[in-house]
């Protein structure tokens, strides 16, 4: 059932675990996150970034989550994922989108506000939940790309600030994770966390938490995370999943025997990470 993100990470925040948030761009992707959810019995939210609905488009990756939504038990949010604009959160809540991201990080304290507190009048009167970000996390992932030099790690007291000013849903920090692989081993301000969640008591986001060890991600939901958004590690299962395919028959070509095994790798590794959450037995 397709439900608002803010439903979901609502009673998460509540009862203290975190909800997997995993991207999608194809069915195989979609079919396979719905597969672990089903399996573990857990809440879950099918991401898209704006390179995602570049790829598909809009009004087929809602075909593809509504249907496979209206299909199973467990709760489901559609979710935009680093939303640039107001325009393009705009096209994703017209489209069927249950939740929505504006990323206005690469603005100052008072720019981030701004446009923030647009986007969550025009959502909140669509019942669409909203989730901002406070803070610059480096990497790249799609169209986010931000250097080492230029991260910046969430300051408490402004996170005070910008969400009383805004009144979104969730908030997005920077406690040291990144997008896309690491190329070491990230250490995470736990502590800064910690007084985040306390001073502000409403549904937080882990973004890159792809390549994070497991107990990590355990103390960082412990800490009180409750969404983790997870797209690298979904990707590589995907890649390895042909990958096995081809060494076995290097002479396939039919698009079912490259995918279905990448479709049964992608929903392990989202199901091994929604145990590792504490979402699952939560649906």
């Amino acid at each position: 059932m397709l439900v608002t993100g803010k439903e979901i990470l609502d009673h998460a925040h509540k009862n203290k675990y975190a909800v997997g948030a995993f991207n999608v761009n194809n069915m195989e992707i979609v079919q396979a996150i719905i597969a672990a959810a089903e399996q573990e019995n857990a809440p879950v939210i099918l991401q898209t970034s704006e390179g995602a609905i570049k790829y598909a488009g809009a009004d087929y990756l809602y075909a593809m989550v509504a249907l496979a939504a209206s299909k199973t038990k467990v709760p489901v949010a559609l979710h935009l994922d680093h939303g640039s604009s107001f325009e393009k959160v705009m096209l994703c809540i017209r489209n069927g989108w249950t939740s929505v991201m504006i990323d206005g990080s690469h603005h100052d304290l008072e720019g981030n506000i701004a446009v923030t507190k647009k986007v969550v009048e025009a959502a909140h009167f669509a019942n669409v939940s909203v989730e901002a970000e406070l803070g610059r996390l480096s990497g790249v992932e799609d169209h986010i790309s931000v250097s080492e030099a230029d991260a910046k790690y969430t300051n408490p007291d402004e996170a005070v600030t910008f969400v009383k000013e805004t009144g979104i849903d969730s908030l997005a920090i920077a406690i040291g994770t990144a997008h896309g692989k690491y190329k070491g081993v990230p250490k995470l301000d736990f502590d800064r966390l910690q007084k985040i969640k306390e001073l502000l008591d409403m549904p937080i986001v882990l973004h890159g938490a792809s390549g994070i060890c497991e107990e990590d991600l355990t103390r960082a939901t412990k800490l009180g995370v409750n969404k983790i958004n997870i797209d690298t590690d979904v990707r590589v299962a995907f890649a390895d999943g042909i990958k096995g395919a081809w060494a076995k028959n290097p002479d396939e070509f039919d698009p079912r025997k490259l995918c279905g095994p990448a479709r049964e790798a992608m929903t392990g590794v989202v199901a091994g990470k929604m145990r590792i959450f504490g979402c699952n037995g939560k649906a």
